[in-house]
């Protein structure tokens, strides 16, 4: 197959995203006023809750069996690696570019955070469709190819709400805690100098010399410090982690939905009551299938109306942009190249062309969009995360285009 082929093979997916953001743009303007903030933030609400977990468990439940999952186990430690050498990454972006403190966070996980569900989810299908396509029968490429997505989509979530969730959080409240200090200092400064008149000795205002602390007799080294139990500190530790982790956000719907996908798919009893044609309770599968399928125009809609607030512009420094662009579309897709054909080399994946495009495909993604989800809950850096989605964004028409050809090249 031509390059010239493959290369519009791999446009086609991205044009149909440029224009159905487009279209969400443009019904997000004041003027127009159909898709304003609150509109997106309900319409967002129901993608959330509704259509995604409807089509993470419908796809799943369709292409999960044992012999599949088999197969797959390679994905979840892909998609950490595009975590960890993001991350990485990025920390050497926030050492050359000096952000200020608010937007490490920020900065971290732009570069470890890629859209592992809602671009797969347009792209597999859209290049399973296209004529002359290298991964066969388009009903069979589509089948597994939403399986991938949706596994990916999954693991990508509960990485996100544990890992980069937590990395904006303290991020955030690391900047907070300084400010409030500063104002604790501001406070009581100026609190001393106007209730302490000046013809007052400092003797007059000092503690007594015998106050009741000092009354109470020192510890005798008799008394000993009361003893923990190992279970109790085992219970501690676990209480932080569990606060930590937030399980909250860490089981969102969709993660929800991919149990409820893999419980369909692994256990047979279920899945012969759900799946297929013969099935006696079809009509639940079919129901979960109708309402999948108005989640990717939806959330691509609602995409294309906040990266309309970018344009607003930010004071956000040139260099970080430019730090973010150039790991998620230069030093990843590169570092996943030589990663995954590694991988397929030593046997560790098998040799599958569309579930290798999928892992390659994986380090070469613009950063998710639930990043800006957080950045408005913790109040740090909402306009400069605008902008940076605003770029990458509008870069990745054309860095996906040209990504996905080589990775059709390598793999066909």
């Amino acid at each position: 197959m031509g390059f010239l082929n493959l290369f519009a093979i791999s446009s086609m997916p991205v044009l149909k995203v440029l224009l159905v953001s487009g279209l969400g743009s443009y019904l997000a303007l004041d003027r127009i006023d159909i898709l304003g903030e609150d509109a997106r933030k309900h319409l967002n609400n129901i993608v959330f809750f509704v259509f995604n977990p409807a089509l993470v468990s419908s796809n799943l439940a369709k292409t999960i069996t044992y012999e599949s999952m088999v197969q797959m186990w390679f994905m979840p430690f892909n998609i950490l690696i595009t975590f960890i050498i993001g991350s990485a990454l990025g920390w050497v972006v926030i050492q050359i570019t000096r952000p200020p403190p608010h937007l490490h966070g920020l900065v971290i996980g732009c570069c470890a955070a890629g859209n592992l569900g809602n671009m797969l989810l347009i792209i597999i299908p859209a290049v399973c469709k296209e004529r002359g396509s290298p991964f066969g029968d388009s009903d069979v490429c589509s089948e597994y190819g939403m399986g991938y997505a949706s596994l990916s989509m999954a693991i990508g979530a509960i990485y996100l709400w544990s890992y980069v969730y937590n990395i904006i959080r303290i991020s955030s409240s690391r900047n907070s805690k300084e400010v409030d200090i500063n104002d604790l200092s501001i406070t009581k400064s100026s609190s001393e100098s106007s209730t302490v008149p000046s013809d007052i000795s400092s003797a007059e205002v000092t503690e007594p010399l015998l106050s009741p602390n000092h009354l109470a007799l020192p510890r005798t080294r008799f008394e000993e410090k009361p003893q923990v139990s190992f279970s109790d500190k085992i219970k501690q530790h676990l209480d932080m982690l569990l606060q930590l982790m937030n399980l909250k956000r860490l089981f969102a719907p969709s993660t929800t939905g991919v149990i409820a996908g893999f419980v369909v798919g692994l256990v047979p009893q279920i899945r012969k009551l759900l799946i297929g044609e013969t099935a006696p309770v079809h009509v639940i599968q079919d129901t979960a299938l109708l309402l999948g399928d108005g989640a990717i125009p939806a959330v691509t809609l609602v995409m294309g109306g906040n990266l309309l607030r970018g344009l607003k512009g930010s004071e956000i420094q040139k260099s970080i942009i430019l730090g973010i662009i150039i790991v998620r579309y230069v030093a990843l897709p590169l570092l996943g190249i030589v990663i995954v054909k590694g991988a397929t080399r030593f046997g560790l994946v098998h040799h599958n062309p569309l579930y290798e495009f999928v892992l390659l495909l994986q380090f070469a993604l613009p950063p998710a969009m639930n990043i800006g989800t957080m950045s408005q809950l913790f109040g740090a850096g909402e306009s400069e995360c605008s902008v940076i989605m605003l770029w990458c964004y509008a870069l990745a028409s054309i860095t996906l285009t040209l990504w996905s050809t080589l990775f059709l090249w390598l793999v066909a």
